[in-house]
């Protein structure tokens, strides 16, 4: 059993569990994640994580299915059924130059610990950070401390961005970007890689298709890149963003949108009192 020791809501649907997994935090790496079980009744599901130590692995969990949400709803001394890992291969960080970071929505906190990594490695760090609205936005004040440039868009009326990829196609005309990482949602990640394909600025991509196992026995996870069959857990999850396939990639992925969509209004109906307490919890947060 994996004990929560913090649980914090940062923004609507979002939250950080700093979790007690000391096996698993003194072998992470940056670009790493781990498969977690809420429960003998949950599947296992892929988390990225967004900071270690010692003794605990942080991870930033967005509500979007039933497991999701039930590890989402774990509180202080609440614990996860199994929890493995680090899976995957760490991203390669070295002295690339200028590089840029993207990241959105759960990819904020795996976001923050590669560019931590890359800073301390010697590259010059402009982080961009895309956001729904406002209230999206989290740990400004820890991205700051680990980037020489923070760029915030925020899909808002009047905001002269609205999403990431306008800001890197600018650094991309303006300046010599040796290296640009995506990490959140598909639909971002293919975005940015569009933009920067016609510079050839090199671009790597997190990518976080349905998993099983998360050792590569399942084949679940599997996706196109330059043609070929790769896993997303063992030979990623990182991958060159020009590569992807992405129309298969997003059709995979959407496999069982029916069935998710369905699982979580029967849960939601049969834990009704429980979308209660997350909304008084989420009140308590001023995040409502």
């Amino acid at each position: 059993m994996y004990e929560v020791q913090k649980r914090d809501a940062l923004a609507p649907g979002l939250t950080l569990l700093k979790i007690r997994a000391p096996q698993i935090a003194r072998k992470m790496q940056p670009g790493q994640f781990v498969i977690a079980r809420v429960d003998e009744f949950g599947e296992r599901i892929p988390l990225s994580v967004a900071d270690w130590d010692n003794e605990s692995i942080s991870v930033v969990v967005q509500d979007v299915g039933v497991s999701t949400r039930k590890i989402s709803l774990l509180d202080v001394t609440d614990s996860l059924q199994n929890l493995a890992g680090p899976l995957g291969k760490p991203s390669p960080i070295e002295n690339f130059g200028t590089v840029a970071v993207v990241s959105g929505c759960f990819g904020i906190g795996p976001g923050y610990a590669l560019a931590r990594a890359l800073k301390k490695a010697g590259n010059r760090v402009i982080m961009i950070v895309e956001a729904r609205n406002p209230d999206w936005l989290f740990w400004q004040d820890r991205l700051e401390k680990v980037s020489d440039r923070l760029i915030l868009t925020c899909n808002r009326a009047g905001a002269d961005d609205s999403c990431a990829t306008n800001p890197v196609k600018r650094l991309i005309e303006s300046e010599k970007i040796d290296r640009v990482y995506a990490i959140g949602c598909t639909f971002m990640m293919m975005e940015i890689s569009n933009a920067t394909a016609p510079a050839a600025v090199p671009t790597r991509v997190s990518l976080m298709p349905l998993m099983v196992d998360g050792t590569g026995m399942c084949g679940a996870c599997r996706c196109l890149v330059e043609g070929k069959t790769v896993l997303g857990c063992v030979d990623g999850p990182e991958f060159d963003g020009h590569k992807v396939d992405w129309n298969r990639l997003v059709e995979r992925m959407r496999s069982y949108l029916d069935e998710e969509t369905a699982a979580m209004d029967i849960w939601d109906r049969e834990n009704w009192h429980l979308a209660t307490d997350r909304k008084a919890a989420q009140a308590a947060h001023g995040r409502v």
